[in-house]
């Protein structure tokens, strides 16, 4: 279960500017303390940001044999979101 209590006051310190951070960064106007009058739309937006800062972007590519045409190759590209 997800708990809102740190045993680490910096951590704490530094995950709430991260939250403010990304709140800017996505225009939603947050306070210090209870922000209950925040829509889920906007709350979710700033959870989403923070997540979207903290996975990194991976690109991949392989060649495949093309199934249309005899001895062609076509690269293919994948880019994914890695989540630790």
């Amino acid at each position: 279960m997800a708990s809102n209590k740190s045993n680490i006051p910096e951590a704490r310190e530094a995950l709430d500017r991260f939250k403010m951070e990304a709140a800017a960064e996505v225009g939603v106007n947050l306070k210090n303390g209870y922000n209950g009058d925040l829509t889920s739309k906007q709350a979710g937006s700033v959870g989403g940001q923070m997540v979207k800062s903290c996975t990194p972007k991976r690109t991949f590519f392989y060649d495949r044999k093309l199934r249309s045409e005899f001895a062609h190759i076509h690269r293919v590209t994948y880019t994914v979101e890695i989540c630790p």
